[in-house]
């Protein structure tokens, strides 16, 4: 081969590898627009605590121990034997159980009982009646009345309330509550057993009972016959904690990002006090914008179909959407609002967006758990005087403690019946 042809051929092989080098570009990294839904399922429940009175012959007494907070009231029915379908409670709206200045009200309360009427069954005289309670030969077998719930005034003259029942309340120190129920009836004129009853803890806008509206099956049931089991299960059923999720935060960060919190460890002093305590995310997202490793964060506070920013009610989701690319990571917080420093949220370190090069999409809610910010000492959930909905939020006691996942003694849902996070992509 010529000196020329060597020289033609080897300057074609440069040219051709030289192209083939050019032709190598740096793959591009998958990316996907994501749409994060946060959706509040908690049960709707009524009361935050109830239970059931005693059969309480005269002389005997109950103690019934339970949590309430600022604004909240205790309600009972127990039915007066001696009667046709007569029973005590306080008003309808219930036992405030905390004054105007915020204490708790403690002591003698049998004053604030009263003597009401079920309007289901037309009264006798008391004592003698004979389809009342002690001498009807089964139960429900007076004459319906077809009334509604009103102060006992049908001409018969019964003993006085105080005279029949006591009731005595003591605060136990914190959001904890005693009440004895005692029935002092063996020297009153009439003396009388106390039937089995229900009671309550709520707010004023559920009460057992509604004076001047028909009564319900349940308390018919107590008010005639002393039999609270229809009562008892409505209450069960529409007993339980629920709370609404305050706004959240999000950040969408590289995987050696802990852009919210590290687990066991302090506070880092960035905002997630904030929005652990007072439901507050602003603090928070300005510290995680243009933070090393976030690419794209933001605020999620407006319910979806609201108009405007709110709490998140049970039924009700938040929904935001971002863009994002192979190996960022989302990272997410929204305050359990009827706790004192509690919140959801992923990992420390989130959870990957993307696997094997797909967008993640579905249920992520398995990658949820229940987080105590560690900056304020709990209180009972839904019951605790420095929680947002009782005037707290930055009130209640310093606890200068960890990010952990939440182990204080109390009792909450499990994460799967309150929160559930979706994922799609595109």
């Amino acid at each position: 081969m010529t000196t020329l042809k060597k020289t033609v051929l080897f300057s074609m092989l440069l040219l051709a590898f030289a192209s083939c080098k050019d032709d190598e570009v740096t793959p591009q990294k998958a990316m996907a627009t994501f749409t994060v839904n946060v959706e509040n399922v908690l049960a709707p429940a009524s009361y935050l605590a109830s239970g059931t009175t005693n059969f309480l012959a005269p002389g005997e007494s109950q103690t019934i121990t339970f949590n309430a907070g600022k604004g909240q009231f205790l309600s009972f029915a127990t039915m007066y034997v001696q009667s046709n379908d007569l029973f005590f409670g306080f008003d309808d709206s219930g036992l405030q159980l905390y004054d105007d200045m915020g204490a708790a009200v403690t002591g003698d309360v049998t004053a604030q009982v009263k003597l009401w009427d079920a309007g289901t069954e037309v009264n006798e005289e008391p004592g003698v009646g004979p389809n009342q309670a002690p001498r009807q030969a089964g139960p429900n077998t007076g004459m319906t009345e077809n009334g509604v719930v009103q102060l006992v005034n049908d001409g018969f003259t019964y003993p006085a309330v105080a005279s029949l029942i006591k009731l005595t309340l003591a605060h136990d120190g914190g959001t904890m509550f005693t009440l004895t129920l005692d029935n002092i009836s063996g020297s009153s004129s009439i003396p009388s057993p106390l039937a089995p009853g229900n009671w309550v803890v709520a707010g004023m806008d559920t009460p057992l009972f509604t004076e001047g509206q028909a009564a319900s099956a349940g308390l018919e049931g107590i008010a005639e016959d002393g039999d609270n089991s229809k009562m008892t299960t409505r209450l069960t059923d529409a007993t339980g904690f629920v709370s609404p999720f305050a706004p959240g935060v999000y950040a969408v960060h590289s995987m050696d990002v802990n852009p919210i919190f590290t687990n066991g460890a302090g506070d880092k002093g960035q905002g997630l006090e904030s929005l652990a305590e007072g439901g507050d995310p602003s603090a928070l997202n300005t510290s995680l914008t243009g933070a090393m490793g976030i690419s794209t964060n933001g605020v999620f506070n407006t319910p979806v179909g609201a108009s405007a920013p709110g709490p998140l009610m049970p039924g009700n989701s938040y929904s935001f959407t971002f863009d994002a690319e192979d190996g960022d990571y989302l990272s997410i917080a929204t305050m359990l609002v009827h706790t004192n420093d509690l919140f959801y949220a992923f990992g420390e370190n989130g959870i990957a967006l993307f696997q094997n090069g797909s967008p993640v999409t579905g249920d992520v809610t398995g990658n949820v758990q229940l987080w105590d910010a560690g900056t304020e000492v709990n209180e009972y959930p839904g019951a605790g005087n420095n929680q947002p909905a009782r005037g707290g939020g930055t009130t209640g006691t310093d606890e200068n403690g960890n990010v952990m996942p939440v182990n204080d003694g109390f009792t909450y849902p499990p994460v799967n019946q309150a929160i559930k996070v979706t994922i799609t992509a595109m």
